[in-house]
């Protein structure tokens, strides 16, 4: 089968890890014989490239900035940007070349901002199935993370965000032949705001390679947590620092991983606490070994998180996670199994939950124990047939 997928970044450039995913995915599938070409924003100077048998077009929209750099960008410029991001024709006609070219079976869309949601457009005219997998709210919320200004779970949204959110919800409309999201949660939030009520959906949890994460045995002489993603406000790690300085015990280690526009913030939070040590972006080899020498991961995110790739990466490495209790990160996460939930925003819960766990090292055996269970439902395996099947079903 000919599967193209459309993703706005492909890794070397990482905002999330949606674009890790569909790498990781993307290459899976030309290993089970399938032939992949992926559509996404520059990474290099080259217009095509091909890495590791996946066919890689590089399209550069005409905008204001490229989507790797908008989270640096002025307030001023980007509802701009956004505007021109609603539907770029320069965009669609590059895509809708490209497919008519490699005339796949199969277009799968990921996160979409940056190449417009004109990319939708050139699949359906030239009637090829068309898969969406929502990581996020784009086509609810400018924000994508359904925040307001204000850093809260945003009820009311303002005259000019319910307009642009209804330019977008027709411009989607009748563009989708599978919803696919990692959460229920996610499925649900889009098809309540009127989006994909008549399309099939279905829940495709995240895949996890295991191979490289064999069983090892743990430390509990000190008790190591860990944050890893992107450090802005919607994640928040603020949180987690100040359930963290609560806790008066010296025999414990906070490692944070991530880059974000909060990043100095934070840092000045931390005061100087030599218990906690703030690293850079990591992948690979260098971030398994940060998952495998905690004790527990932390996942303290104040918005509607979706599936994150990060518990996956902590339960292949046998560390419990605890995690808000928002979005779809109880559907990952079960109380006393594989880790423990905690009300979203709240420091008193988190810092007790913390403490509870930090003075037993039994209770995080028992809990490594359940995480190694847990994994074993989301391998990249499990996921690559499930999206075999759905291809096959639709290219039929």
């Amino acid at each position: 089968m000919k599967i193209c997928l459309i993703s706005n970044l492909y890794p070397p450039n990482v905002l999330g890890g949606a674009e890790v995913s569909v790498k990781k995915v993307s290459e899976e599938l030309v290993k089970k014989g399938h032939e992949v070409i992926v559509i996404t924003t520059p990474f290099s100077e080259n217009d095509v490239e091909i890495i590791n048998g996946v066919k890689i077009y590089q399209v550069k929209p005409l905008n204001l900035y490229e989507i790797y750099h908008h989270p640096n960008q002025s307030m001023l410029l980007k509802p701009l940007w956004h505007i021109i991001d609603l539907w770029n024709p320069y965009d669609e006609r590059i895509i809708k070349n490209i497919l008519k070219t490699e005339n796949p079976d199969i277009v799968h869309i990921h996160n979409f901002k940056g190449l417009s949601l004109s990319s939708f457009a050139p699949a359906k005219s030239l009637k090829i199935p068309l898969v969406f997998t929502a990581h996020d709210y784009s086509l609810v919320c400018m924000r994508a993370n359904l925040l307001n200004s204000s850093g809260e779970i945003c009820k009311n949204p303002s005259a000019l965000c319910k307009i642009y959110n209804q330019i977008q919800k027709h411009l989607a409309k009748n563009k989708v032949d599978l919803l696919i999201s990692p959460s229920q949660f996610v499925i649900n939030k889009l098809k309540s705001n009127g989006l994909f009520k008549d399309v099939k959906s279905k829940k495709i949890p995240l895949g996890i390679e295991l191979k490289d994460n064999e069983k090892f045995e743990k430390d509990y002489s000190q008790t190591n947590i860990l944050y890893v993603g992107n450090l802005g406000e919607h994640k928040g790690v603020h949180i987690l620092l100040k359930a963290f300085r609560k806790i008066e015990n010296m025999n414990i280690r906070l490692d944070i991983v991530g880059k974000g526009l909060c990043s100095e913030k934070l840092k000045s939070m931390s005061e100087n606490d030599n218990r906690i040590k703030f690293h850079d972006f990591l992948e690979g080899k260098e971030l398994i070994k940060m998952y495998q020498q905690a004790n527990l991961t932390v996942v303290p995110s104040i918005w509607y998180d979706n599936s994150p790739m990060v518990i996956y990466e902590s339960f292949s490495c046998r560390t419990p996670v605890i995690g808000s209790k928002i979005g779809g990160i109880p559907e990952l996460i079960e109380d006393g199994f594989n880790g423990y939930l905690f009300e979203a925003g709240n420091v008193n819960e988190l810092q007790k939950l913390l403490e509870n766990l930090i003075d037993s090292p039994e209770t995080l055996k028992k809990l490594e124990q359940g995480t190694y269970e847990s994994v074993q439902r989301y391998t990249m395996d499990k996921h690559i047939k499930q999206l075999e099947t759905e291809y096959q079903k639709l290219a039929k």
